[in-house]
């Protein structure tokens, strides 16, 4: 079990997913992944934390008061010790800033900002809470990846907000891939979407968790109401699978003990 207590600046650090139907997710994920919840009241929003172990691993949140026509969708925060800092650095390298910094009450501070490709993100500066507690076991993050049509200008705006080191795995054509490390440690990808992707695909950031088998967790979402996108299928790093939860919601899961050179 790899257990955090910290996450240096610009690793992805948390996810949550705004559903329209917060017990139907809570069931819906429940299934899958047998999380269990942890409940804020209506004061915070009714936002629910996930636990796996009985350590934080995501969060189910309904739309916020007085929103309408936010989509259901997983978002991904990205860490940072100085949000106010990275705020400001978002304005000036050509993205912008769409909510906060705001407090949230006893566990940190968040911002949403939208890169200069138009995938939204977050970012999170930790207090009472520092994201993922655990992760790389069944039900807990694994990875994170941004979706985009423009890999150069997104490859651009990360690497001077957080000094990520950047290597392209794919042929940089066809498989157009670059795998972000900081210091040692690989903590997210890019990944250009291809002519097999719909024209009007939004950029976007995914979430990837584990899960020790992928062929059974497709099973198990479609028995609780999900629908698989695509997959399973076999790579370098685990046999993977696109799936959408009961209200549309994306993401991903990954067997990464069943890694196979395709």
């Amino acid at each position: 079990m790899d257990e955090r207590s910290s996450y240096p600046d610009g690793e992805p650090c948390w996810a949550d997913v705004v559903t329209n139907d917060l017990e139907a997710a809570q069931r819906f994920y429940h299934a899958l992944f047998g999380w269990e919840y942890q409940n804020s009241g209506p004061e915070m929003g009714n936002y629910s934390t996930a636990l796996v172990t009985g350590k934080p691993v995501a969060g189910i949140m309904p739309p916020p008061p007085g929103s309408t026509g936010i989509p259901p969708a997983w978002s991904v925060y990205l860490a940072s010790a100085d949000l106010d800092a990275t705020a400001a650095k978002i304005d000036q390298v050509g993205a912008k800033v769409i909510m906060g910094p705001m407090d949230i009450p006893g566990t940190g501070r968040m911002m949403i900002g939208m890169d200069p490709t138009g995938a939204p993100f977050g970012v999170w500066q930790a207090g009472g809470h520092i994201g993922a507690e655990v992760v790389g076991v069944p039900g807990a993050p694994a990875w994170a990846e941004l979706h985009t049509r423009d890999g150069a200008t997104a490859d651009s705006f990360y690497r001077s907000l957080f000094g990520y080191q950047q290597q392209q795995v794919g042929d940089g054509v066809n498989f157009d891939y670059t795998v972000w490390s900081l210091g040692d440690r690989q903590v997210a990808g890019r990944m250009v979407d291809g002519s097999d992707m719909p024209a009007d695909g939004a950029p976007r950031w995914t979430i990837y968790f584990s899960v020790d088998d992928a062929d059974a967790a497709v099973a198990r979402a479609a028995a609780a109401g999900g629908r698989v996108v695509t997959g399973p299928d076999d790579s370098p790093y685990g046999r993977m699978a696109v799936v959408a939860d009961p209200d549309g919601a994306v993401f991903s899961v990954i067997d990464m003990s069943r890694r196979t050179e395709v």
